[in-house]
């Protein structure tokens, strides 16, 4: 090893000429991984370290559809500082008759003590006290949006339910908002009191009361919540303290984050194909140094040696690039990722995502660098000093193959575990795999026809086709670099814009045609049967729906904790929607069980969602406890059925017989099928009926959805046109490799009297041919990917984006062109008697 470090420290003197794909490739990988990494830790340390702000408190307790009662206020109080929050939807309005104007508004009501942590801004400026004023008319602040929408100014009245509220302010910052999760609605913020009067919080409705608390600051969270668990065992109540203040923006950014680390790894292998394809090239330059070196007693081992100890180096230092682009960038661009997150982020340097990109890029160059430094090991001397070139024929030794293999493992092992996605890391995996071996058997398939179709005699009178034909075919060819570099960048990116545009056209294309107008909920049951007489003789209306509707936690799945029978599920995340029923709700299917008969009084009974029961692994004859309004009722699974949640209608995970709820305050939901020109005037007739109702226009929640998806897809595909631009380096690489055989190539073409224009499109011709196939096989394993994605991910009818398709196919063509055209000059203006002289 001392030798072969002597040497190769020598050889490195030369510079990095050669390298310089190798370094590129490597660093771009890294880079990327290390970067979104270090994104999603400065989120991650902003929730931890906002989490008392974000969340609103030191720990918040939620009920759900009433108020804590004074036993559970006084518990409360027993471990600090209270504030009380309630949040529900509502319909804001504006002005009377034909002008009337509304407009979904999530409500949040507070007390005296808002906001514990904190300040709301508020515009003009002035303290919340002075803006959330009482009086004849209370005071309350509104998003702007809404403002805009509804046409108003400051100092202007509005109605919620049967009460006037005068707009005091626009909301400019609200220090708990991004605690609170997906809303349907711009946000109306006023005192509770205020509420009084107004018909929207009566028993049954649809409302969450939050109890934020301020504690102590030597105040061990765990053992609080664990005193109020004591105080309060069957109050049905939910806990989130500041270590977790957003849970669901920190479910939505790891999930992100991981999906686009795995983008990373399917760049560092792109890039991989570059540094292979460097270090090749290398060891084919370097035959005349192996070949004295060999004469002089060098062993295999020792010329593996040599470069693997070269190679590291050069390793060392594309990490050391990466991971200094990798931290720099977040820091770089640190004011205009702060504006796009909702969410604090404390960009910084993190050592974490640093490290996981180090140990990829290690690998990565590991796995893609043995092969060739193996191969060249091979090499005889005798060989290669009777100019015969190249790299030996045939597959490197077993234990090479093996390494190679343990290394793979180690990658994709990594990949799992670390990312957080270990089934689709391996889905991914093999996904790349068999893309890649694809793109190889295209490349070869490429050769084979350009052999035998430039000896056709179609192609006799076309000199620069069958010139094109003949370099694709022929020996030494850039066919299998310049397919597999652009075609694996290419295969990411076509499969990003086929689960874009199919998850687009599921919105647009399906749910319109099932999904209703409206969404109605808080109808009283006193008011339904008015409800569905105004509808049923409303000719625009093609279609109504109803179900009595309650909120309750699963608490415990045959007397055990819930969670810890089956998990973080997201049915147990939260209260769910339960409904009771005599008979089966129209087009129910029943998969398994019985439904219970009209007219049951026995003991309780659940029929369950079909699907969400095998991923919770519940079975018929199991035992459920839901919490209902600090009330645990249990009740026997009977029946499993299915539930289309896809359609925005009316879906329930939990339906039980009416015995099971009999007393229990609730409300009605709806949903409203009507033809689009007379949706304005159904919702008038109903909000003057029952100023109560909150109306969800289906079409607007689904545009909210729409916007987040966007936002979602735009994160991917710039993940994945950076592991196109790692294409395009190797694509590069491979066309600046070729450039000697070219320039030779065209003296001999010169001097058989080919001029510059014909040359030229020879050159052309071969370079879009190898776009075509790489294009070609990218949209066919990207059609398959989004197949795959659509179908068993989204669970949505897959359509095949033609648009799409030719984006790639023509993007393919046009960046092997670009690449190829921009190493043509040397060939075009190269001297013949120049070259042919200096190859004698």
């Amino acid at each position: 090893m001392s030798v072969a470090w002597t040497i190769a420290r020598r050889e490195l003197r030369g510079g990095l000429k050669g390298f310089r794909v190798f370094l590129a490739c490597l660093a771009l990988g890294i880079a990327a991984i290390a970067a979104v990494g270090s994104v999603r830790e400065a989120i991650s340390d902003g929730l931890s370290r906002e989490g008392a702000r974000i969340l609103g408190g030191d720990a918040s307790v939620e009920f759900t559809y009433r108020f804590a009662e004074d036993a559970e206020r006084a518990a409360l109080e027993d471990l600090g500082r209270v504030s009380e929050i309630v949040e529900f939807r509502s319909m804001a309005v504006v002005g009377q008759g034909d002008d009337t104007r509304r407009g979904l508004t999530e409500i949040k009501g507070v007390d005296d003590a808002y906001p514990l942590y904190g300040s709301v801004v508020l515009d003009p400026a002035m303290p919340l006290d002075e803006a959330l004023a009482p009086g004849e008319v209370p005071g309350a602040a509104m998003d702007r949006v809404l403002i805009d929408r509804l046409g108003l100014s400051v100092g202007d009245e509005f109605r919620l339910g049967t009460k006037t509220f005068r707009l005091s302010a626009a909301i400019e910052t609200e220090p708990d908002s991004a605690g609170g999760g997906f809303g349907l609605g711009p946000r109306t913020l006023l005192r509770t009191e205020a509420l009084d009067g107004a018909g929207l919080l009566t028993e049954g409705s649809l409302f969450e009361t939050e109890y934020r608390l301020a504690l102590p600051p030597e105040t061990d969270l765990d053992r609080a919540e664990a005193r109020l668990d004591a105080a309060l065992p069957e109050a049905g109540y939910r806990w989130r303290d500041r270590r977790n203040g957003a849970p669901g923006v920190q479910r939505f950014v790891d999930r992100l984050s991981s999906f686009l680390v795995l983008v990373g790894l399917a760049g560092l292998a792109v890039g991989g194909v570059g540094v292979a394809s460097a270090v090749r090239a290398h060891m084919v330059e370097k035959t005349a140094t192996i070949a004295t070196l060999k004469t002089l007693g060098a062993s295999g081992g020792t010329i593996f040696a040599i470069y693997a100890l070269q190679i590291a180096v050069l390793t060392g230092l594309g990490l050391l690039i990466g991971l200094v682009l990798g931290a720099g960038l977040p820091l770089l661009f640190a004011p205009v990722i702060a504006d796009r997150l909702p969410v604090p982020a404390n960009i910084g340097i993190y050592w974490r995502p640093l490290a996981e990109a180090a140990l990829y890029g290690t690998l990565a160059a590991a796995l893609f660098t043995l092969w060739p430094l193996a191969k060249a090991q091979g090499i005889r001397a005798a060989s290669l000093f009777r100019a015969t070139g190249g790299m030996p024929a045939g597959l490197p030794r077993p234990a090479f193959i093996a390494a190679s293999a343990v290394l793979l493992a180690l990658l994709v092992g990594a990949a799992a575990a670390l990312s957080g996605l270990p089934q689709l890391s391996l889905y991914a995996a093999a996904g790349l795999a068999a893309a890649f071996a694809a793109l190889v058997g295209v490349a070869a398939l490429a050769r084979l026809l350009g052999r035998s179709l430039s000896r056709k005699r179609a192609v006799r009178g076309h000199p620069a086709l069958r010139l094109a034909l003949g370099a694709v075919g022929g020996p030494g060819g850039e066919a299998t670099a310049v397919v597999l570099s652009l075609g694996l960048g290419l295969t990411v990116l076509a499969a990003v814009g086929q689960i874009d545009t199919n998850l687009r056209g599921a919105i647009a294309r399906d749910l319109p045609d099932v999904a209703p107008s409206y969404f109605m909920v808080d109808i009283q049951p006193a008011q339904i049967d008015g409800f569905r007489e105004r509808l049923d003789t409303d000719p625009g209306v093609e279609k109504v729906r109803t179900a009595p509707m309650l909120r309750g936690i699963i608490t415990e799945i045959n007397g055990q904790d819930a969670t810890e029978v089956a998990g973080e599920h997201w049915v147990l995340r939260g209260d769910r929607g339960v409904t009771y029923s005599d008979r089966p709700p129209e087009d129910t299917v029943i998969t398994a069980g019985e439904w219970w008969p009209p007219d049951y009084q026995g003991e309780n009974q659940i029929s369950f969602a079909a699907e969400e029961a095998e991923e919770l692994g519940l079975s018929l004859g199991d035992r459920l406890t839901l919490n209902i309004l600090g009330r645990d009722i249990e009740g026997e699974i009977t029946s499993f059925r299915e539930v289309d949640f896809s359609t925005a209608g009316i879906g329930f995970v939990l339906a039980m017989n009416p015995g099971a709820l009999r007393g229990a305050p609730h409300t009605f939901i709806s949903t409203i099928y009507a033809e689009p020109d007379a949706e304005a005037a159904i919702l008038r007739d109903l909000a003057d009926a029952y100023p109560n109702i909150t109306a969800i226009r289906v079409r607007d929640a689904i545009d909210r959805v729409t916007d987040i998806l966007a936002g979602i897809a735009a994160a991917v595909t710039y993940g994945a046109g950076a592991t196109l631009v790692t294409g395009g380096v190797v694509l590069l690489g491979a066309a600046a490799a070729g450039t000697r055989a070219r320039v030779y190539e065209a003296s001999v073409l010169k001097t058989l009297g080919a001029g510059r224009p014909l040359i030229l499109r020879s050159f052309a011709l071969r370079w879009a041919m190898l776009g075509l196939a790489a294009g070609i096989v990218a949209v066919a394993a990207g059609g398959v990917a989004g197949w795959a994605v659509s179908r068993f991910v989204m669970e949505t009818d897959f359509v095949f984006s033609t648009g799409s398709a030719l984006l790639i196919v023509g993007g393919g063509v046009l960046g092997t062109l670009l690449a190829g055209l921009s190493f043509a000059w040397p060939p075009l203006s190269a001297r013949p008697a120049q070259v042919l002289r200096g190859q004698e």
